[in-house]
């Protein structure tokens, strides 16, 4: 019998960091054998939790023959320099969204990855959920005519019931507020829509509850046949439902409007519920079938490092276009 790989969780600075953990625990192919991190109390509790060791060098963990990979959920300021450190390392990388504050930081690590054999797989889990599978499907299809508008929103109440951690407002870990974190999902799959090559045409960034980031956010783009796609997120919203829509020149998709957790195609003559197919492997089972095979995960860092350009573009023009001062 294959023994387990064996998997270390790196930090536990992300809210993701205990269920990235979890799932290494849970996977049959996995075992979770230590956590990092650079603040010893906070990775002494997450160790605690899961029943684990605490490392506190990350160098000497890195230089275990006995230790396959790793989960990164680091701020993200770090990723490169960790992420950098497990992959000279040999070590396989499963890592939290942004891959690396930057496009060419995140290239780099890609290039280093490829030189070492090393598996990375970047977790943009909504990708493989039923809902998107069915979408794009329906997208493929053509059904839909020539794409002309979508709007992707995902929210929470974080920043309002004040559940997220004080360190998800510090403008450099985070490298932003809520677009660079929760609103890495509808961006990616505004990517999926329309297309990578798309240009940032306005970023709306507010600060509604005055921790210093961006809580309420609305990017907008545009894809080279003209159409609009319109990126919402943000932290201060308990009751807003998950929603993609996309409206094409002979019908339109939904999912999560009026209520319904479902995928809806409208024509001119009427609605058409779409049964959900099976969903996709999830980010984690990727990697380790990544690990397992030899395989490459070529389409997801790509998509990594698309959806990085995207973040740092709204980012920037958005603090081109916006002071604190009119924030507040």
């Amino acid at each position: 019998m294959t023994p387990p790989l064996r998997i270390a969780a790196l930090s536990a600075w992300h809210v993701h960091a205990e269920e990235y953990a979890r799932a290494a625990q849970d996977h049959p192919e996995t075992e979770l054998v230590a956590v990092w991190d650079d603040d010893a109390e906070r990775g002494a509790d997450l160790a605690a939790t899961l029943g684990v060791e605490f490392a506190p060098d990350l160098d000497a963990l890195l230089a275990r023959p006995d230790l396959d990979g790793v989960t990164i959920t680091t701020a993200t300021t770090d990723h490169s320099a960790v992420i950098g450190a497990a992959i000279a390392a040999g070590k396989h990388v499963f890592t939290e969204k942004l891959l690396a504050p930057t496009v060419a930081e995140a290239q780099q690590l890609l290039d280093a990855a490829r030189e070492q054999d090393v598996a990375v797989v970047v977790s943009l889990p909504r990708l493989s959920h039923a809902y998107t599978v069915a979408l794009r499907q329906v997208l493929d299809s053509g059904r839909l005519g020539r794409i002309t508008y979508s709007r992707v929103r995902l929210a929470h109440d974080g920043s309002v019931a004040d559940w997220l951690p004080a360190r998800f407002y510090d403008p450099a870990g985070a490298i932003g507020g809520a677009f660079s974190d929760l609103g890495a999902h509808p961006v990616y799959l505004t990517q999926l829509i329309l297309g990578d090559a798309l240009a940032v045409t306005g970023a709306t960034y507010t600060d509604m509850t005055g921790r210093g980031v961006e809580d309420n956010a609305v990017v907008t783009v545009v894809d080279s046949d003209g159409a609009i796609g319109v990126i919402e997120t943000g932290f201060v919203s308990p009751a807003s439902p998950f929603s993609i829509e996309v409206h094409g020149t002979e019908a339109s998709v939904s999912f999560g409007l009026d209520g319904e957790d479902a995928l809806v195609v409208r024509t001119r003559d009427g609605l058409e519920r779409v049964t959900l197919p099976a969903e996709d492997p999830t980010p984690f089972e990727a990697w380790v079938q990544d690990i397992r095979t030899g395989s490459r995960s070529t389409d997801n860092q790509q998509r990594a490092v698309d959806l990085t350009a995207l973040v740092v573009a709204a980012n920037a023009l958005a603090a081109r276009t916006t002071t604190p001062e009119e924030n507040a």
